[in-house]
């Protein structure tokens, strides 16, 4: 009777306890599904596009680096600038054997699949989520994604800053421990997340920004982005170890006009919003709006105050978004560019970055602020960016300006 009297209170307490946390406290401990890497797509430019038929029936194989550790995974392949069906026979993924060549270990490769199919077509402008896969990755790992292609699409979509090395074999060579005869190009293409099974304290930190977050001026296969030396710092501390952070910057990316990709108003929601897990945005563009307006012709007050405010509306859109989704904002002032031969900008160009620093570092706009224009610039010329920082354009900082950068994210915003 006593033994009765006690299940019967610990069933009543159990409930109560369930009404109580309700399907939220059920949901805290299911897992979800974070970006452990990514990149923006685009349609390549024509001297970054395969030449025709490279792709028919021809395996790619694609290296990349992981952020965030987990247990299981999953790709995401993308024809979102394709213009017809993208047919694909295949797709395996494994750990390289090293960053730099086309050899994976085979112990580790794994057919991926798509609703339980190893083949798949994916539709014109859609991006395509695979099946779980069974795969230990560690954080900072390089994976070695593999695609059989059945015919090259005529729109392709791609990253062509990817500063890693893809390789392209003729037929099916998905399990192949090494690519025999490959081609190598310096791009990626049709591939855009990998997602890694989480735990509810994991998060991603997506990155929207121009060739300075891209990684210009860094050699292939060497991961000295600023947001690679990011990553190894977040990933050397215990506090931040559950953090991972997804690169999605675009060379010559604008806020407001497409370049030589969508501009970051445009691509936001693909790029951003529809990534997993992602729980913190960092927000730096701005510096090719600036300097296109005087490019080429010399622009009026009217339009350098008309350009201020345009920026200014697409960062509120963008914040606004991103904290619909729950996701914190964080804004990156623009580096100073006055050396830049390419801008050639003048002291107007220079009062507009001021003003656009101004808002982003005024409380309210964002939910905090990494201040690199403070760290980067020359102390006795503001407008430039320091000698010993500068990669020698006037715009784009050195590697060593990218581990300054990195430096100067205070972790502290991001956990």
């Amino acid at each position: 009777m006593r033994m009765t009297l006690v299940r019967i209170l610990l069933s009543a307490l159990a409930l109560l306890s369930l009404a109580i946390g309700g399907p939220a406290a059920a949901r805290q401990e299911e897992p979800k599904w974070v970006a452990t890497w990514g990149s923006a797509q685009q349609e390549p430019e024509p001297h970054n596009a395969l030449p025709p038929g490279t792709l028919d029936d021809a395996t790619l194989r694609q290296l990349v680096r992981t952020t965030l550790a987990g247990d299981r995974i999953r790709i995401r392949v993308s024809n979102a600038f394709g213009k017809g069906p993208l047919a694909i026979r295949g797709v395996h993924v494994a750990r390289a054997a090293d960053p730099a060549s086309p050899r994976i270990d085979p112990a580790t490769d794994r057919t991926v699949t798509f609703a339980g199919a190893s083949q798949l077509v994916v539709p014109a402008g859609a991006d395509y989520v695979s099946d779980p896969v069974d795969l230990a990755v560690p954080a900072l790992a390089t994976l070695a994604v593999s695609i059989h292609v059945a015919r090259q699409p005529a729109v392709q979509t791609g990253h062509p800053g990817s500063r890693a090395t893809s390789w392209v074999g003729r037929g099916d060579q998905l399990a192949a421990a090494e690519i025999s005869a490959p081609t190598r190009v310096d791009h990626w293409y049709l591939l855009s997340g990998i997602d890694v099974l989480a735990g509810t304290r994991e998060s991603a930190i997506a990155i929207l920004g121009d060739s300075i977050t891209d990684g210009f001026g860094v050699k292939p296969n060497t991961n000295s982005r600023w947001t690679d030396f990011l990553a190894e710092r977040l990933q050397a501390s215990p506090r931040t170890r559950r953090l991972s952070v997804v690169n999605l910057g675009l060379g010559g990316n604008r806020l407001l006009n497409d370049g030589l990709g969508p501009n970051a108003a445009a691509r936001f929601e693909r790029d951003v919003l529809a990534r997993s897990g992602v729980g913190t945005l960092i927000v730096f563009e701005g510096v090719n709006d600036l300097g296109t307006l005087t490019r080429d012709a010399a622009a009026t007050p009217e339009q350098h105050g008309a350009l201020v405010a345009e920026m200014i509306a697409a960062y509120a859109q963008i914040v606004a978004k991103a904290r619909e989704r729950g996701i914190r904002v964080i804004g990156a002032t623009i580096l100073p560019y006055g050396g830049s031969s390419y801008y050639h900008p003048d002291a107007a160009n220079e009062a507009d970055r001021q003003a656009i620093n101004a808002w982003i570092r005024a409380p309210g706009h964002f939910d905090a602020v990494i201040d690199f224009d403070a760290e980067m610039r020359d102390p006795a010329r503001p407008d430039r960016l320091r000698p010993d920082l500068d990669s020698g354009d006037g715009l784009h900082p050195s590697i060593e300006g990218y581990r300054a950068m990195a430096a100067a994210v205070p972790l502290a915003l991001l956990r």
